[in-house]
């Protein structure tokens, strides 16, 4: 099938040739919805999309993996609860733990993010928005941390704006997981003015302790093309500030490929 023509010069890869091959594993389970944006993000940002059906009992030799939003078994039960436990979830969790080796960076987004709660690579859970209501939104988020393989091509303190879609987009966790986090720096994205979910600590993504595992809630996917994306200063939806998001996996890789070589 034919690409929609773009809207901008975002054709080349902006990652660099040397990231050329990398492959991104995109899972889909049933009820998932933003699949093929997320395919498509990896594409722009100059990597090869690797569907993944929830039912596969393999990676097929990917590099990272992105788990995208949607509605995974229409939140029946919990938002992602079932999700969790797919076959495909074992061998993620299996690789993004790793102790031997690179572990699998692995993105959350959205549902993606409750189901990475659920499987326990990423501490706390995900409860309806504190205003009981769907919210769908352009939201400004500020990069907290640029450590992470999904974060490393920002700056500190970095203002984004991203699309927000979310009904169980509320962040919740005991206080001393909260502590935890904000002491060991594994707030990665934190909304800024007013918080759309009652999320604690305005929390809008976090990381595992290793910083391979990114969750967040508001969608990158949906800002990495000009005309398509989040309103900015630019001008009307011309918003990209998503895509720096699955660039900065590809330097990441990149630079876990040239430390490998250099050994």
């Amino acid at each position: 099938m034919a690409e929609t023509p773009l809207i901008g010069d975002l054709g080349a890869s902006p990652a660099g040739a040397a990231l050329d091959g990398a492959r991104i594993g995109v899972v889909t389970f049933p009820g998932t919805l933003d699949d093929r944006d997320a395919a498509r993000a990896v594409r722009l940002a100059g990597a090869h999309a690797v569907p993944l059906w929830h039912a596969d009992d393999t990676l097929a030799e990917v590099d990272a993996v992105v788990v995208p939003g949607g509605f995974s078994y229409g939140d029946y039960l919990r938002a992602g609860a079932i999700s969790r436990f797919a076959p495909l979830m074992s061998r993620l969790t299996e690789a993004a733990t790793a102790s031997t080796g690179a572990a699998l960076p692995v993105l959350g987004i959205c549902n993606g993010f409750q189901i990475l709660t659920e499987a326990h690579l990423l501490p706390g859970s995900m409860i309806k928005n504190d205003h009981l209501k769907f919210r769908c939104a352009d939201q400004v988020l500020r990069v907290e941390n640029t450590s992470t393989a999904w974060t490393s091509q920002f700056t500190a303190d970095e203002l984004i704006t991203v699309p927000l879609k979310n009904q169980d987009g509320q962040y919740v966790a005991d206080e001393g997981t909260l502590a935890r986090l904000e002491g060991e720096g594994r707030v990665v994205f934190r909304y800024v003015g007013a918080n759309p979910n009652g999320s604690r600590h305005d929390i809008a993504g976090i990381s595992n302790a290793g910083g391979n595992v990114v969750g967040l809630m508001p969608h990158p996917e949906h800002a990495v093309e000009a005309g398509y994306g989040s309103e900015d200063s630019t001008g009307m939806r011309n918003g990209t500030d998503g895509l720096t998001v699955f660039t900065s996996v590809l330097s990441s890789l990149a630079g876990s490929d040239a430390a490998g070589d250099s050994k």
